[in-house]
C-alpha cells in the first residue's frame, strides 16, 4: 500500500453510489488499486457497504458471526455482469462505524498485497485486532487538552523513541491509550509524557496520586513538550501522524500497533480537517528524571495514607525551576541512556 493510506478512501463509495443495483446484487470497483486488485468496495440495494476478497479456486472460504457490527460469509457472487467467482464478503451491519470499516479495508489491502497470507486468514487476523475497537467511534473531536496530550506523546514516540530503540520495541512501549498508568512503559523504565502551551514555562496539569508515582522495578521519566499554536507553524496532529507512520511504514507490526493506539485514544480519521487547521510550533522538549528533585505528590506524600474520602487528586507542576533534574533536551542525546535501561524486548 501507498505510504500514508491509512483507510478506503470516501470517495471510492462516492464513486458507487449512483450505480446502487437492484434486487440482491451489488456493484463494485477496486476499493485500493495500488495495493491489492483483490480487494473490492461494493454497495447493495439497501446502500449497505461491503468489502469483497476475491477467491482463486485453492483458496479456501470464511465465516465469522463473532463481530458485532460486521458479518462474514464466504458467497459466489455476479458482479457487474462478470462471470462469478467466489469471495469472503466482510459487510458492515453499523452504518455509524463507516470510517472504522475502511481502516478495516485498508489493512485487508495491505496485507493482500504482500501475499504473505492466504485471504481466510488475512480477514481473521485482520478482524481479531479490531473487533475491541468495533462501535467505538465518538460523536465528538478530541477537545483541545486531549488534542495536545495526543501529540506530545507521539512527538516523543517519532523522533524519541522509535530511532532510539527500533519501530517495534518503542510502539510496544506505548501504553497510555490502553489504560496504561504511565504513557510509556517497559521492563525497568516508564515514560509519562505531558504537552503544555503555558506561557509560564514547563507547566503541566498532573490527574491522580498514582500518575508519578514510579514503577514496582525501575525509573519514571517524565517528557515535557511546550508548544505554540502558530498559523505559521508546520506542525498539526495529522502531519505528525503521517510522519509516524511513513517511519514504520517497513514494520507491520509496529503499524498495527500504532493504528492500535491511536483508536484506543479516541484519534479518528473522519475528524482529521478538524484537526488539520491548528498548528503547532516547538517551543522547546525536556526529559527529567523523577528520582531526582522533582515535584510531585504520590501516596507516600502523606504519612498516615491517603485521607478516607479522598477520590481525585488533580495538580498543577511547574517545572522551569528543576533544571537539575532535566537529563536530556534533544532526542539524540537521550539515545544512549533509553537504549542502556532494560534493554531486553518484554
Amino acid at each position: 500500500m501507498e505510504a500514508g493510506i491509512a483507510a478506503i478512501s470516501e470517495a471510492v463509495w462516492r464513486q458507487i453510489e449512483p450505480a446502487r443495483p437492484s434486487g440482491d446484487e451489488l456493484v463494485a470497483r477496486q476499493a485500493a488499486p495500488d495495493a491489492s486488485p483483490r480487494l473490492l468496495a461494493a454497495i447493495d440495494f439497501r446502500g449497505r457497504r461491503h468489502f469483497l476478497v476475491t477467491l482463486n479456486t485453492e483458496d479456501v472460504g470464511y465465516h465469522d458471526a463473532g463481530s458485532r457490527g460486521i458479518s462474514v460469509r464466504t458467497e459466489e457472487l455476479v458482479l457487474n455482469d462478470a462471470p462469478g467467482a467466489r469471495f469472503i464478503k466482510i459487510t458492515c451491519d453499523d452504518t455509524s462505524g463507516h470510517a472504522m470499516f475502511d481502516l478495516i479495508g485498508a489493512e485487508i489491502a495491505d496485507r493482500l498485497h504482500s501475499a504473505a497470507e492466504v485471504p481466510a486468514d488475512i480477514v481473521s487476523r485482520v478482524l481479531v485486532k479490531w473487533r475491541r475497537f468495533w462501535g467505538q467511534t465518538p460523536n465528538q473531536t478530541l477537545s483541545r487538552e486531549r488534542q495536545i496530550g495526543l501529540f506530545a506523546e507521539l512527538w516523543f514516540l517519532t523522533y524519541w523513541l522509535v530511532p532510539a530503540l527500533g519501530s517495534s520495541e518503542g510502539s510496544r512501549m506505548w501504553r497510555g491509550p490502553h489504560g496504561a498508568r504511565h504513557d510509556f512503559e517497559r521492563q525497568g523504565l516508564s515514560v509519562e509524557v505531558k504537552g503544555t502551551t503555558s506561557t509560564k514555562g514547563r507547566v503541566h496539569k498532573v490527574h491522580g496520586i498514582r500518575q508519578l508515582e514510579p514503577p514496582e522495578s525501575g525509573v519514571l521519566y517524565f517528557f515535557s513538550l511546550r508548544l505554540r499554536e502558530e498559523v505559521g507553524a508546520t506542525n498539526s496532529l495529522p502531519v505528525l501522524i503521517q510522519i509516524c507512520r511513513q517511519r514504520l511504514r517497513d514494520d507491520g507490526y509496529a503499524e498495527d500497533l500504532l493504528e492500535a493506539a491511536l483508536l484506543a485514544g479516541g484519534y479518528r480519521v473522519e475528524h482529521e480537517a478538524d484537526y488539520s487547521v491548528v498548528y503547532w510550533r516547538i517551543v522547546e522538549e525536556t526529559l527529567f528524571d523523577t528520582t531526582k528533585r522533582f515535584p510531585r505528590i504520590t501516596a507516600t506524600s502523606f504519612s498516615e495514607g491517603v485521607p478516607p474520602g479522598i477520590e481525585e487528586i488533580d495538580y498543577t507542576i511547574n517545572l522551569s525551576t528543576f533544571n537539575d533534574a532535566v537529563i536530556a533536551t534533544r532526542a539524540d542525546e537521550a539515545k544512549i541512556l533509553l537504549r542502556s535501561i532494560a534493554p531486553q524486548v518484554i
